[in-house]
């Protein structure tokens, strides 16, 4: 009886690699296709920050650690240690890399050092979507998700409860102080005078270091709340009489009465976290309150292609509509023909800002549930008046319905492509600057591979 015949397997067989990387991988991969385009970027920026530095060893190609870094976040990898990994592992790593590998600090350093230069190759890689004909600008939409900071929201604190745990922290150390004072009272009875006993407890140094971080917690809040009123710091606080009658809070923050307070100082719930400062508790995408950012995107509707990026602190939406659509003609040098945004971002002044550009705004003053979406009418009644009846007149009728639902068909997919295709949930850097440059390295590989894939559809 033959026996089946199988094809060669020989695990412990020395192979000969073909010499060439650009045979390690099929000619039309993403790889190839990326280092083209960051060979024709300028990174002279990042270069000149190694110019008169002549110590230690040579350090690794600018150029290759910017492809590493863009081709990670193109397939969803942030962590610095998966990315080391990903050069010794990956064979797509190791050809863009020509077989260097930079360890996981390495990788790390590079991307902090340089954030603010890698943020700006956002602006770069559009121009590239702009030559290839991407950027069409008839239609442009605009939402922001929450995304998480790194950060726990339980390590944030109310400004009543940074109080309230400052003078029990006070008393506690009060109280160790005594003890370490009676102790060593005691050991000076019973070893001797010049026997040492200055050194703190352990217990009241972790204590004295909670109360320096509620402090300076404290300090930054108040540092805000005069901001806000408009108060110079080095002025001599008002305090402003309680009132009889309840008044609702100003800054959203519930109703209740006004108590005594000075004016500039915090509110009882004004919050700050000590992991991430510039981080906010916000409501995300599944109804649930996260610590997080509020990151924003503009998308052109007919090729997803984002064409403005900004991360806030500020949970609203709101207020970064006209900035958006700002950043929108200083990145394109144009400005869109229709700008879409949801229920948030509706405003009268941000209506008005829009129609004064001669920029048709599709914005409806109310959420309509998908029923009331699927089942429009005619607009019936007396003519609208006032400018939130004249937009929600304008979206029941069903050829602005249709442009309004363009929003729907770019930005929310552009969102599920960063955040559930390459995994982008949480932020790994801190601080509001950082996550900045965090989203627009994110976005920029959002971008790469618009242009890669109009490229092979071409």
């Amino acid at each position: 009886m033959s026996k089946k015949t199988y094809r060669p397997y020989q695990p412990n067989q020395i192979l000969l690699l073909p010499p060439s990387l650009d045979e390690w991988l099929p000619k039309d991969h993403m790889v190839y296709f990326l280092s083209d385009v960051v060979d024709q970027l300028d990174l002279s920026e990042i270069e000149r920050s190694y110019e008169n530095e002549l110590r230690g060893q040579p350090p690794y190609h600018p150029a290759m650690m910017v492809k590493v870094l863009l081709y990670a976040y193109c397939v969803g990898i942030y962590s610095s240690r998966k990315i080391e990994r990903a050069l010794q592992e990956n064979v797509a790593f190791r050809v863009l890399a020509a077989n260097n590998q930079p360890d996981f600090r390495t990788i790390s350093d590079f991307r902090k050092r340089h954030l603010k230069a890698l943020g700006n190759l956002f602006q770069q890689v559009l121009q590239v979507c702009q030559e290839a004909g991407l950027v069409k600008l008839g239609h442009v939409a605009l939402d922001g998700t929450k995304i998480k900071a790194n950060a726990s929201r339980h390590k944030a604190m109310s400004y009543r409860r940074m109080q309230e745990e400052e003078q029990h922290l006070k008393a506690e150390i009060k109280e160790l102080l005594k003890r370490a004072e009676k102790a060593d009272a005691e050991e000076d009875r019973k070893y001797g005078a010049d026997r040492r006993g200055d050194e703190l407890p352990e217990e009241l140094r972790s204590r004295e270091t909670r109360l320096a971080k509620i402090r300076e917690a404290k300090a930054a809040l108040e540092a805000e709340a005069r901001i806000r009123a408009g108060i110079d710091q080095a002025a001599e606080p008002e305090c402003t009489e309680s009132d009889d009658n309840p008044e609702p809070d100003p800054d959203g923050f519930g109703g209740g009465r006004r108590h005594k307070r000075a004016k500039g100082t915090p509110e009882p719930k004004a919050q700050r976290n000590f992991t991430d400062p510039d981080s906010r508790i916000m409501k995300g995408s599944e109804k649930q309150f996260i610590q997080g950012y509020n990151a924003q995107i503009a998308v052109d509707s007919d090729t997803q292609v984002i064409v403005a990026v900004d991360v806030t602190n500020q949970a609203a939406d709101a207020p970064h509509l006209i900035p958006m659509v700002t950043q929108v003609a200083a990145n394109t040098g144009r400005e869109p023909v229709e700008v879409s945004a949801d229920a948030g971002y509706y405003s009268e002044a941000n209506v008005n800002w829009l129609l004064g550009k001669k920029i048709n705004p599709y914005i409806p003053p109310d959420k309509l549930p998908h029923r009331e979406r699927r089942g429009l009418k005619p607009p019936r009644g007396p003519r609208p008046r006032t400018l939130r009846e004249k937009m929600r007149r304008k979206l029941q009728m069903k050829h602005h319905f249709k442009r309004y639902q363009k929003r729907e068909q770019s930005v929310e997919p552009v969102f599920g492509q960063i955040k559930a295709v390459r995994g982008l949930r949480q932020f790994y850097l801190r601080g509001l600057e950082k996550v900045r440059g965090e989203w627009l390295l994110a976005c920029t590989a959002h971008n790469l591979l618009k242009i890669y894939a109009a490229q092979k559809a071409a």
